[in-house]
């Protein structure tokens, strides 16, 4: 334990000490031992055998837990030991709970070979079965590794503190080994990297302690089951209220970019967004609010970061996102500015045809309450994409500065009246004329409100009360998929 809190760590009883309402604690299996006996380990048993499992209350709601104990053989996994996690996600599964994974393990205990990895598996196993059932939240406050990373990937969100955390299938000794690089255990897959650079990791934290404040918090927006809906809770914020400031907050020259975060925290109760994947595809902005009180799941382009486009990271991002919201019944408010998908060999070959269909796929898909507003651009296959009427949306909305076309005026210039400027004695002076005049009749939300594909052009100010009331339209909306066993998107 010492070395534990000299490591900047706390021990697996002060998390859950932290994580549960205080006295809420029940454990089970607190007498139960490992089985090995080879490598004289039947010499070496400890109660628990390095996890700590039990059920409490998160803001007098039922979560189960588990709590890998570091300072047991290295928190490393035996059959024993996986058989008491299977044990509480089993519950999980039979009460309607979240199962909160408190992760620090050296991974399988070598010891006993091809029982720990049994074990992983059988973990993998009603990760997945779980999946969409109950919520998963991973915290990785310590080493996870190999297999062991495997359980959190399925889960649905995973947390990771700074400094000491980290993720890997193989560690740098034998990256160095197979590849001769150089690496270190923080830059190949610490909290940092797998924030900002492969997506692993939704939420960091400076220590156990604000990571454990952070699972709260991600709790309170989230139901306890996939049959139950968010916790609604009252509000002080009035829901009908004006924000003038939404009213010069879009940039009229649309090439100018502007904080889309600013529009979603004026719009949303207290000015408060539960952000997820903050540091990784930043074109694309996903995260928890409350309108009312009651929570949502946002879904934003951000115009300055590739001035919104929808790329490879963006699109898996937010495709995500909307299919965890879909299973646990969270209505979707999508704010819409891209110009569409980001162009480039490297997209091209990465598969941006594939990966942007996700994001189409999980939008169609989802049966939610969906209200989407159109701020600004809304071009090409991008404006299919995000959430518009023709993929189930419910509400849709625009702002009087929405410009919806197959794309940009000028882009569209040059293809329609390419002849006209070619020939044109003052190429530049009749191509500004024509710009005008596409501006003038498609930059604008009007032609897409007159088809009906827009069901209201309203005053910016009004965005916030207007959500509110569509979000109060849609409380009871029912809508079903086909029956089937499972779609199959593009993975």
């Amino acid at each position: 334990m010492k070395k534990q809190h000299e490591a900047g760590k706390l021990t697996a009883r002060e998390r859950i000490d932290l994580l549960l309402d205080p006295g809420s604690f029940v454990e089970l299996d607190r007498f139960v031992v490992h089985r090995c006996t080879d490598f004289e380990m039947e010499k070496q048993k400890v109660l628990g055998d390095g996890v700590v499992t039990g059920w409490g209350l998160v803001d007098g709601r039922k979560v189960v837990v588990f709590a890998q104990d570091f300072t047991v053989f290295g928190g490393s996994l035996s059959g024993a030991y996986a058989a008491k996690i299977c044990k509480i996600m089993d519950l999980a599964m039979k009460i309607g709970a979240p199962v909160i994974g408190l992760n620090d393990s050296g991974g399988a205990r070598i010891q006993e070979g091809v029982e720990s990895l049994a074990g992983y598996a059988d973990i993998f196993l009603r990760n997945t079965l779980a999946s969409g059932v109950v919520p998963q939240i991973s915290a990785i406050l310590g080493p996870c590794a190999g297999g062991a990373v495997y359980s959190p990937a399925i889960t649905d969100f995973i947390l990771m503190v700074e400094q000491t955390s980290y993720m890997f299938i193989t560690g740098p000794e034998v990256i160095k080994t197979v590849t001769n690089e150089d690496v270190t255990k923080e830059a190949l897959g610490g909290a940092a990297a797998h924030a900002s650079k492969s997506g692993v990791c939704h939420v960091t934290a400076a220590d156990d302690r604000a990571a454990i404040v952070k699972v709260r918090q991600l709790l309170s927006y989230l139901p306890s089951n996939n049959t139950e809906d968010p916790p609604r809770r009252s509000a002080a914020d009035p829901v009908d209220r004006d924000v003038p400031e939404l009213d010069t907050m879009i940039p009229l020259d649309s090439s100018k970019p502007y904080d889309i975060k600013n529009v979603v925290l004026a719009v949303v109760d207290d000015g408060h967004l539960f952000e997820v994947h903050e540091r990784y595809a930043q074109n694309i902005v996903v995260g928890f609010a409350r309108i009312g009180g009651r929570p949502i799941g946002v879904v934003a382009n951000q115009p300055q970061v590739l001035a919104g486009c929808l790329d490879i990271k963006a699109s898996i991002k937010a495709a995500r996102f909307v299919r965890f919201c879909d299973a646990f019944n969270i209505p979707l408010v999508t704010f819409v500015d891209v110009p569409g998908f980001l162009p480039g060999t490297d997209q091209e070959y990465g598969g941006i045809i594939t990966h942007g269909a996700k994001l189409l796929y999980a939008f169609a898909e989802a049966t939610v309450p969906k209200v989407t507003v159109i701020t600004r651009k809304a071009y090409g296959g991008a404006y299919d994409v995000m959430a518009s009427k023709h993929i189930r949306a419910d509400v849709n909305l625009a702002f009087p500065t929405a410009e919806i076309a197959v794309m940009g005026p000028e882009g569209a210039v040059n293809i329609v009246y390419r002849r006209e400027i070619q020939s044109a004695a003052d190429p530049a002076a009749l191509r500004k004329t024509f710009v005008d005049e596409y501006k003038a009749k498609f930059a604008n939300p009007y032609k897409a409100a007159e088809l009906g594909f827009i069901d209201e052009v309203i005053h910016p100010r009004r965005l916030r009360a207007r959500l509110g009331a569509s979000l109060e339209l849609l409380r009871d909306k029912r809508d079903k998929n086909p029956p089937r066993k499972h779609g199959n998107i593009p993975l």
